[in-house]
C-alpha cells in the first residue's frame, strides 16, 4: 500500500524534481521533529518527501498520515516487505517521483536550506555528502559540522545515507543499496558508485543534527556494528584499491590506553566507547571473515 497526498505548493499530477526518502522503524517520537524540519524546507522546484516505514509499531504511520493531511508533499510508503533500511530506501525510490533523490534519518533533523544546498550540489555532481552537527541534538556545544566520513575505511570517500544525495540515474544504474549488507549499505552505495566513475562531492551548506546513542551500552554496540562493517568491505573491495591501515589501528589502542584514566569526564567516556566498539568490532569481524583488516 502506497499513501499519497495531493499537492501542498505543487501542481495536482506534476512530477517533483526532488524526492527526499526518510526510512523509519518505530521512529515516535524523534520522527515528528524531522517531519517538522523537513516541511520547513523552502525549495523553488517541486518536491516531495517519501516515509518508507519498515513495519512500525508505535504509531509511526498514524503520524506520517497526520502530517501528510497537513503538508500532501509528505507521503507514506509501506516497505514492511523489505528487510531492514536498506530495503526500505529501495522501496521508497521505487515509489517516488524526483530525479534527484535525498536520503535522511528519521530520528536526526535536518537544518533550513538542507534540501535546496543538495539540489545545488548535484547540479555538478552525481553524488553529494552533507556535513553533520553531532552534538546540536544531545546539548553539547556548538562545533563546526563536518563530513562523516572522508578516507577512514582506507578506500574511497563516502556519504553516509542519513544525510546524502544521488542522481536517479546514477542510483538505478548501479541498481541502489545493496539489502545484504547493513549498516555499511551506504559505504557500498557510494563506493560503487565512484568506481562506476560518478561524480562525488561534499556540500558544507547541507547540515544535519544528528542524534547520538543515549548512553555508553547503545554506543558501544552502534560502534561494534559499524566497527565489523570494515572486514566486509575490505572482503569485497581489497582487489579494488581498498587497504589495511595498522598503524592507525596501533594508534587506537594506544589511544584507549591512554586515555583510560580520563574516563570520569562523560563526554571522554563517551568517545572512548566508541572507540572501543569500533575496533573491538573490527577484530571480532576480521575473524569472522577470516581477513585482517584492524
Amino acid at each position: 500500500m502506497v499513501h499519497f497526498g495531493g499537492a501542498d505548493g505543487q501542481q495536482a499530477g506534476s512530477r517533483p524534481v526532488v524526492s527526499v526518502v526518510v526510512p523509519v522503524r518505530n521512529g515516535m517520537p524523534w520522527l515528528e521533529h524531522q517531519l517538522r524540519a523537513l516541511a520547513a524546507q523552502e525549495m523553488a522546484v517541486d518536491w516531495e518527501v517519501v516515509v518508507a516505514d519498515n513495519g512500525s509499531d508505535d504509531g509511526t504511520s498514524a503520524c506520517v498520515q497526520r502530517w501528510s493531511a497537513r503538508h500532501p508533499r509528505i507521503h507514506l510508503v509501506d516497505a514492511s516487505a523489505g528487510g531492514g533500511a536498506a530495503a526500505a530506501r529501495n522501496i521508497a525510490v521505487g515509489a517516488a517521483g524526483g530525479r534527484l533523490l535525498a536520503f535522511c534519518d528519521a530520528d536526526d533533523v535536518v537544518r533550513p536550506g538542507w534540501l535546496s544546498a543538495m539540489t545545488t550540489a548535484l547540479a555538478d555532481s552525481d553524488l553529494v555528502a552533507g556535513v553533520f552537527d553531532f552534538g546540536a541534538l544531545d546539548g553539547a556545544p556548538q562545533t563546526v559540522p563536518v563530513p562523516a566520513a572522508t578516507r577512514q575505511l582506507g578506500f574511497l570517500p563516502f556519504a553516509l545515507s542519513a544525510n546524502l544525495a544521488v542522481r536517479r540515474a546514477a542510483f538505478e544504474s548501479v541498481r541502489g543499496f545493496s539489502t545484504d549488507l547493513s549498516p555499511e549499505e551506504d559505504v557500498d552505495l557510494c563506493w560503487r558508485l565512484q568506481l562506476a566513475g560518478f561524480r562525488y562531492a561534499v556540500t558544507a551548506d547541507a547540515i544535519v543534527e544528528k542524534r547520538e546513542r543515549a548512553d555508553n551500552r547503545q554506543m558501544f554496540r552502534a560502534a561494534w556494528a559499524y566497527g565489523g562493517c570494515g572486514p566486509r568491505l575490505y572482503e569485497r573491495y581489497r582487489s579494488s584499491g581498498m587497504h589495511r591501515d595498522v598503524r592507525g589501528a596501533l594508534k587506537a589502542w594506544v589511544w584507549l590506553l591512554v586515555a583510560a584514566p580520563g574516563l570520569v569526564s562523560p563526554a571522554r567516556r563517551l568517545q572512548w566507547v566508541r572507540t572501543l566498539g569500533i575496533r573491538s568490532g573490527r577484530l571480532a569481524g576480521s575473524v569472522r571473515r577470516r581477513v585482517f583488516f584492524p
